[in-house]
């Protein structure tokens, strides 16, 4: 099956181990960088959302504009507007970028986070809205006539859009989570299903999660599988561990010395995560630093289990492999973002995609021919 890359398109050069050099939308960034990832090989870009951050949706129809090839995977918080009003962003986004728009609906797992923009609704809640959200959202990209819609958390009559994607039926469906709430919402609804790094064999059995659920929401298919890394490479194995050592120690630093972003209290700190997957990291890290081929937890402890954050580390033929590991058990979406995230993903596009889009051909083109064969037939004596 194909696989695909995506990067991450941030609008300033900031990370967990760097301090940004300028505004929070650096335009001149976010085009090079967006640049940067369309020349080497990578398949799409997320622009992610956070409270405070510049608002992703014009960020990204900045970047539709200005490229050619690079498509777009557009967070979105269903609380901060309308689904009437998010469909029609969301369809006139596809039409700038000439259908090469995904949307990826996020929950939200952190309650103070989702206060932060008036969202007062408890867990269970979000995941219910969010679901009757991306349904009417479906519901808007491809119905013709007004309809109306009363639900738990949305009422409007006799809508109807004047602006339609240009993917049809509709643009994909992306979203992720790790509770048992987020994959019967995700298993109904999703297109991609978006899962951190985490070891193969827990990977597997998340895998099997969104499976079930997808069947037991009535599907007959089943949503692609996504999985988030963060690559630490280098030409040896040697350096590419002192590079990840280095990284750790300026992770820490930053975080010691109060330099990551933080609202009220004076000090910034990891508390305990409320959501079900930096839980999950956090465990994993507890319980050993190093898992299968490359994957690496400190990166994930010294965050408090932030979002992506485990690390595959080792030379790119080490990293290419072990992304092929989580290839064989079904994922067909690598993401990966590096802590330079321009410099990285020009490295990481130059040396491990093609060699993971090599090793991923030869294994499509031994299966076609496997396919091929006419079956054998037993000969008796």
């Amino acid at each position: 099956m194909p696989v695909e890359f995506l990067g991450i398109a941030a609008t300033n050069d900031g990370s967990e181990t760097t301090a940004r050099s300028g505004a929070a939308f650096d335009k001149e960034y976010t085009l090079r960088l967006g640049r940067a990832h369309e020349d080497h090989g990578w398949d799409r870009v997320l622009f992610a959302y956070g409270s405070g951050s510049p608002d992703p949706a014009p960020a990204a129809a900045y970047l539709a504009s200005r490229l050619d090839r690079l498509q777009i995977l557009l967070a979105h918080r269903p609380n901060v507007s309308y689904p009437t009003y998010a469909a029609k962003t969301f369809a006139t986004l596809d039409q700038i970028s000439d259908g090469r728009l995904t949307v990826h609906f996020i929950t939200g797992g952190n309650d103070h986070e989702q206060g932060r923009e008036g969202d007062t609704l408890t867990k269970d809640e979000r995941y219910a809205r969010t679901r009757e959200y991306i349904r009417i959202v479906k519901k808007i990209w491809t119905t013709r006539e007004p309809f109306d819609h009363e639900g738990e958390h949305y009422r409007f009559h006799d809508f109807v859009s004047d602006v339609f994607p240009v993917q049809q039926p509709r643009p994909n469906v992306s979203f992720g989570g790790s509770s048992p709430a987020a994959y019967a919402a995700g298993g109904a609804e999703a297109d991609i299903y978006c899962l951190w790094g985490e070891p193969l064999e827990e990977t597997a059995r998340q895998i099997e999660s969104v499976k079930a659920a997808a069947r037991a929401a009535g599907r007959s298919d089943v949503p692609r599988i996504q999985v988030a890394f963060r690559p630490i490479i280098a030409p040896t194995e040697e350096l590419a561990w002192e590079k990840a050592h280095r990284t750790v120690g300026a992770i820490k630093q930053r975080r010691r010395a109060g330099l990551v972003r933080h609202h009220r209290g004076g000090v910034a700190q990891a508390p305990a995560p409320e959501n079900t997957g930096s839980q999950r990291l956090i465990a994993i890290a507890e319980a050993g630093e190093r898992y299968d081929r490359a994957l690496w937890t400190p990166t994930a402890a010294a965050t408090g289990g932030a979002g992506n954050s485990n690390a595959l580390v080792g030379t790119p033929e080490t990293v290419a492999q072990a992304l092929l590991d989580y290839y064989d058990l079904g994922v067909d979406i690598l993401s990966a973002r590096g802590y330079d995230l321009l410099g990285d993903a020009v490295d990481f596009g130059r040396y491990v995609i093609p060699l993971v889009r090599e090793e991923v051909a030869k294994r499509d083109a031994e299966t076609a021919a496997r396919a091929l064969q006419p079956p054998v037939t037993a000969v008796r004596g």
